[in-house]
């Protein structure tokens, strides 16, 4: 590569390690990159949990590309252009029943931000005003912007930005590795810890508490399976208090756990969900919301002439990502794309867990088509197994993602047997390499 590296301060990487030794991505198709050396290496990861469909997919490009031609922006303040209307028809389709209403964003991070405020202003809009705290959870991620970093839970996301929002506190995670390690799909343990939820409405009183957030399954803190009964727990007491349940579906939608969304796959429906990343299959940033439609109806009072959520970004439902999604979705309907997680499920799992009894792994975990596997730490130091287990990964052909002591995985939902058969086997080299 023959232009500098300087400029670009890099997000969410070690910068200077980065540059002296750097991993160039320069083309992609199917499964596949390939680097600035010709080498192919399979895309364990699906882009960054987004290219659900693989990479570079016809029917998506062509839609980017006529449109393009026909009709590159539009505002959607106090106008509107016809395939945001279709787009959000369809999400609505596909959604958990009676979450008819979408709202449009840019990213997770942006659908994050504007489902808190939605939360916020539902309650003072009902003349519930002191309803102004939010809940997350421990190890909980929701994006970058001060709102879900608020009420995100990694800690290395958020000490160095002070104290953030006020009026927020956090659940404990749901991570129990001495009773439901090396579990299958959803663990046994752990239900019971919904409750903590009862404490904090001890704590606060539930007539201060707006909303919950949570991801239905937690994926960038490394792949935290909900135990069985957990969400709907959680369910149960925020309805008992008149809580919010917003689910951050930013990595769960668009089939990674085997239906449409997380929320189908463990049976309970939030009130407010945020989506992102595999809604365009990556290919053009985009985030939404999607509300019940009792929670968008209470804003629809007063004078019809005046804007009844004064909220929205200039690329709210910017023309091009709205045919990239179109064309996203058709291709998931074409493929069966949005089940085939469940479908491979148990291949994709069993294979996993044959990584048990490696050196130094301490847990697997799996469901739908996502995974990970927990190495031990090693004392006194950063993480560091998980990331030469990365570097080996990549010098072998294949592309992982790491967070401390954790490998996970989440491929395009295209993958095949001998693909999984390729990224266990690559993954377990990397791990006794490693040790």
């Amino acid at each position: 590569m023959n232009q500098p590296l300087d400029a670009f301060w890099m997000p969410f990487t070690a910068n200077r390690q980065f540059k002296q030794a750097p991993r160039l991505i320069t083309r992609a198709q199917g499964m596949y990159y390939w680097d600035d050396q010709g080498r192919q290496i399979l895309d364990g990861q699906a882009g960054l949990w987004c290219v659900n469909a693989g990479h570079g997919r016809p029917r998506i490009v062509q839609a980017i590309r006529d449109q393009a031609g026909e009709l590159d922006f539009a505002p959607t303040f106090q106008m509107g252009h016809p395939k945001a209307f279709e787009l959000a028809a369809r999400l609505a389709a596909i959604a958990p029943a009676g979450m008819g209403k979408v709202f449009f964003s840019n990213s997770g991070s942006e659908a994050v931000e504007t489902a808190l405020k939605i939360a916020l202003a539902y309650h003072r809009v009902r003349g519930d005003g002191a309803r102004t705290r939010l809940i997350g959870r421990e190890r909980g991620y929701h994006g970058v912007n001060f709102g879900g970093t608020s009420v995100g839970g990694i800690v290395g996301n958020r000490k160095l930005f002070g104290t953030l929002l006020g009026g927020v506190d956090h659940l404990r995670h749901t991570h129990d590795p001495a009773r439901n390690a090396f579990s299958f799909g959803m663990p046994a343990h752990g239900a019971e810890l919904a409750d903590d939820l009862e404490r904090l409405v001890a704590l606060h009183d539930a007539s201060t508490i707006a909303a919950v957030i949570v991801e239905p399954l937690a994926g960038s803190t490394g792949v935290l399976v909900p135990p069985v009964g957990y969400l709907q727990r959680l369910r149960e007491i925020c309805d008992r208090h008149g809580i919010l349940l917003i689910f951050d579906e930013v990595i769960t939608g668009f089939g990674r756990t085997g239906a449409p969304f997380g929320a189908q796959t463990f049976g309970v429906t939030p009130d407010l969900m945020t989506l992102a990343k595999g809604i365009t299959n990556g290919c053009v940033p985009m985030g939404a919301v999607l509300a019940k439609n009792a929670i968008h109806d209470a804003f629809m009072q007063g004078d019809e002439r005046m804007i009844e959520f004064a909220h929205g970004y200039t690329y709210s439902a910017h023309p091009l990502a709205c045919a990239a999604a179109l064309a996203t979705l058709d291709t998931y309907a074409e493929e069966g794309l949005l089940t085939r997680g469940a479908e491979l499920q148990e291949e994709f799992g069993r294979a996993l867990h044959t990584l048990r009894g490696e050196p130094n792994v301490i847990d697997v975990r799996n469901l739908g088509l996502v995974g990970a596997v927990e190495l031990a730490p090693v004392p006194g130091g950063p993480p560091q197994r998980a990331w030469r287990a990365f570097l080996d990964c990549w010098d072998n052909g294949l592309l992982v993602r790491t967070t401390g002591d954790i490998i996970a995985l989440s491929p395009p939902l295209i993958i095949e047997r001998e693909q999984i058969g390729f990224i266990v086997e690559t993954l377990r080299a990397a791990i006794r390499k490693a040790a």
